[in-house]
């Protein structure tokens, strides 16, 4: 690249960032993992995740979208109009990886990439392969069914950004575009990305804006992307943009967060990854503009959402039907959402919030979201991926490896390649240790003669296995500074910041040592502050308590009351049947004076700690304090680790009395039948056998199967058993999930047949088949001997259907 144009793009970066967050991160290329934790996770990304993403892009169309852009040929390949996004987002974890781990192999594809997305570009820079491909298939008469269907978000006779506070996605792609140009300028000091970036930009400040179409994005992310070309350029009127796309919301839809003011707005509503991405943006605005209008929103959102709507795991976002956040204290497990790009967003808007504050609380609940949720959306194998991360199975969930919407994946290895950059901070000569874990980096202070001394900090830990940490100072000269802490709240015995969670014992003290000797430092929200002139050879040393605490829900948390959740560390832990002596684990029960142990084994799931202790299968309730009980022998992984050896049974919250134990179910002819269903069935078949009693046919905290989206079908439900039976009496309940806005319903008509001489025969039933909504659907039929039944349902015209529980005998 031309020298000149280097120093020009610096010099504008330079000054773009003289206003900027106070407190400053440490770029992740400047700190080398070393740990046994996150570094193995980071070479997964590299050698596997990453090269992934590229390969299923192009395997689904992705690229050959672009491709079929500049032929002008052909038709759109893929699902989705934002799909451009996941080539932009792998784009940028290929160049965040480079910045640490230089692959000329790697470089030659993207670059490969970068040109086909140029000729792609249509001449005044607009790009966004779905909208031209339909344009050209329009214009030449090719469009046909198949296009038809691609039109799920947006209508190809639809002109440009008229959709685009709805879901045409066009800025949010756009915003991708910029973060990946920029990141790609960053690693390699080519503008061939940039280019295209910010000619996008151009046309849409051009478009966009006040006077003009004044629309904001309806999935939010160009804000972020502005931000950045600002950065990178100098140029004020793309922070402008950014603030304007902020500002302008306040008339639309609250599942996108334009129902208010973004200023005006004190909870947490709608879609979880949109809410994550705004704020984010709201803070790099509020840092480079150095307007307060947004603080009081960005924290009370935020209190909102860890006081009342955020999961023990740090996940947010508890519901499926509008993926984002439902009302306060409604935190269901088995049907917990938290979908992994809203971890990733959330942790980024935790980080900016300490940025701007330097309150330890915003990093704490960072770290628990970074260790449990997020960690646990990718597998660790590095191929397989989790789109909602659920706090309970039955045997329903596995991850796999990849998506018809396919936004977490790539997400996933731009946050991994970048992660380091949460570890430290920086305010003038002010170091900031946010996160722990074996590494080294070297930072650059000012003595009081104004020359630079390079200072080397080096953390020796085993963290999160161990609380031991040690912190190696080295100034190059002697140099005075004050070292910053963090001592995570869950070491001094608050689970999280405000009162959703809470540990139910919080003993165990922090010990701090300066060069062998014990010290009390001074705190400041959350960190303990040593302040000295430091010399080579100093070294600070931490001990966090690491005992397992059994951790409380508020009682207004209705899913975790008389339960537990287990934490050690920073890690929750959680059951998986294949480790117990007993897989019966949605039936167990822990009492609060069993006592736990913890054992490191290196040979399973990558090597972890394990927690182990002794439970009870509840078999009957006799009492409220007595109950007809069975030892097993128990053990706890860490909830980032489950579901990496196939679907299971597993739990995060267990109960702790009776009153929150579920009975262990007892055989049943369904219970001991061979299941089977017509083609197009969603969830696992054992549901309608598991003698989980819902509490209504919205019930999504109980298993259920379902044909969304078979409209109006007629499906069946098959019990072959394993010798005839004599039976005349069949009890179904029905899923319908209208009131969640679903497209499921009780059927319009259901009957029962039974299988005689291999014909399958309708049984007589004088009563009739009722259709019921909330209620057991029971009929008595005239008795039949036969060794299978056929339950048969015709869904009503425009919806389908699904069935929670089907009883016989």
């Amino acid at each position: 690249m031309n020298r000149l144009l280097i120093l020009c793009l610096l010099f504008a970066f330079t000054r773009a960032n003289a206003q900027r967050y106070p407190i400053q991160p440490v770029p992740f290329q400047q700190v080398t993992l070393t740990d046994k934790f996150w570094k193995p996770r980071q070479e997964v990304v590299r050698k596997v995740t990453i090269p992934h993403t590229f390969q299923k892009n192009e395997e689904t169309g992705r690229i050959k979208n672009f491709e079929n852009v500049a032929s002008a040929s052909g038709a759109f390949c893929s699902n989705y109009g934002f799909d451009d996004s996941d080539v932009y987002k792998a784009i940028e974890g290929a160049a965040h990886s480079l910045r640490t781990s230089p692959d000329k192999k790697l470089e030659a594809r993207v670059d490969s990439l970068i040109a086909k997305i140029a000729a792609a570009q249509e001449p005044d820079g607009y790009i966004y392969t779905w909208r031209t491909i339909a344009e050209r298939r329009k214009k030449n008469g090719e469009w046909n069914s198949e296009d038809e269907k691609k039109q799920v978000l947006i209508k190809a006779e639809d002109p440009r950004w008229a959709k685009e506070d709805q879901h045409s996605h066009e800025t949010y792609c756009a915003g991708h575009l910029y973060e990946a140009a920029v990141a790609w300028f960053q690693a390699t000091g080519k503008r061939n990305l940039l280019d295209i970036a910010l000619k996008n930009a151009e046309l849409l400040l051009k478009d966009l804006g006040k006077g003009k179409l004044e629309k904001a994005p309806g999935h939010q992310e160009v804000e972020i992307g502005l931000v950045k070309l600002y950065q990178i350029t100098g140029d004020k009127r793309f922070l402008e943009q950014a603030k304007f796309f902020l500002d302008v919301r306040g008339y639309g839809e609250a599942y996108m967060q334009n129902h208010q003011k973004v200023k005006d707005q004190r909870e947490a509503v709608g879609h979880a990854v949109r809410l994550g991405y705004m704020f984010s943006a709201a803070a790099d605005v509020t840092a480079f503009t150095q307007t307060d209008e947004y603080r009081e929103a960005m924290t009370s959102v935020w209190e909102d959402i860890v006081g009342k709507k955020m999961y023990i795991t740090g996940g947010v976002g508890s519901t499926g039907s509008n993926e984002g956040f439902s009302a306060p204290y409604e935190l269901p497990n088995y049907s917990a959402y938290c979908e992994t790009c809203s971890s990733i967003a959330f942790v980024w808007w935790c980080h900016r919030m300490f940025l701007l504050s330097g309150d330890a609380r915003y990093v704490d609940v960072l770290e628990r979201t970074l260790y449990n949720a997020l960690n646990a959306g990718l597998s660790l194998t590095g191929n397989a991926f989790f789109y909602p991360n659920p706090l309970e199975s039955r045997q329903n969930v596995e991850r796999t490896p990849w998506f018809g919407c396919a936004c977490c994946p790539s997400n996933l290895t731009r946050f991994y390649a970048s992660l380091a950059e949460m570890f430290y901070s920086k305010n003038g000569n002010s170091i900031y240790v946010n996160l722990y874990g074996a590494n080294k980096t070297t930072l650059e202070n000012i003595n009081s003669k104004g020359q630079k001394v390079a200072v080397e900090l080096v953390q020796e830990t085993e963290y999160p296995w161990e609380g031991r940490v040690k912190i190696k100072v080295n100034p190059a000269k002697p140099n005075t500074f004050i070292l910053y802490l963090r001592i995570p709240g869950w070491a001094k015995g608050d689970a999280v910041p405000l009162d959703l969670y809470r540990f139910q014992d919080i003993s165990g003290n922090v010990v701090i040592k300066l060069n062998g000797q014990a010290i009390s430092p001074k705190f400041e929200l959350g960190y303990a502050v040593i302040d000295r002139k430091w010399n080579t050879g100093d070294y600070v040393e931490l001990e966090f308590p690491m005992q397992v605490r059994r951790i409380e829900a508020n009682p207004k948390v209705e899913a975790d009351m008389h339960h537990v959740a287990l934490q050690r560390g920073p890690l929750m832990y959680c059951l998986e049947a294949k480790d117990q002596s007993d897989p019966r684990i949605p039936h167990l029960y822990l009492p609060d004076d069993e006592p736990i142990t913890n054992t490191f084994e290196p040979g399973l799931l990558g090597g972890v700690t394990t927690l182990n202790f002794r439970g009870f299968v509840v078999n009957k309730i006799i009492s409220p304090e007595k109950a007809d009980l069975t030892t097993v022998k128990l053990k706890a992984v860490p909830y980032y680790a489950w579901a990496n050896r196939g679907k299971d049974f597993m739990r995060v919250w267990i109960p702790n009395n009776l009153r929150g134990a579920r009975v262990a179910a007892q055989a049943t002819v369904a219970s001991e039948s061979k299941i089977s269903a017509s083609e197009g069935l969603q969830n696992a078949l054992p549901a309608v056998a598991d003698q989980f009693v819902p509490k209504n046919s919205n019930d999504q905290e109980n298993p259920f199967v379902h044909w969304w989206p078979k409209f109006g079908a007629t499906e069946w439900l098959q019990y072959d058993f394993k010798k005839a039976e004599q039976l005349g009496t069949v009890r179904v309940y029905w899923f319908d999930d209208e009131r969640s806005g679903g497209g499921c319903r009780v059927p319009a008509s259901w009957r029962l047949l039974y299988l005689e001489n291999g014909e399958w025969k309708p049984v007589y039933a004088p009563g009739g088949f009722p259709v019921l909504i909330d209620a057991w659907n029971e009929v008595q039929f005239e008795p039949v001997k036969t060794t299978a039944m056929r339950l048969e349902m015709t869904f009503k015209e425009g919806v389908s259907g699904g069935v929670h529980e089907w009883e016989i005998k």
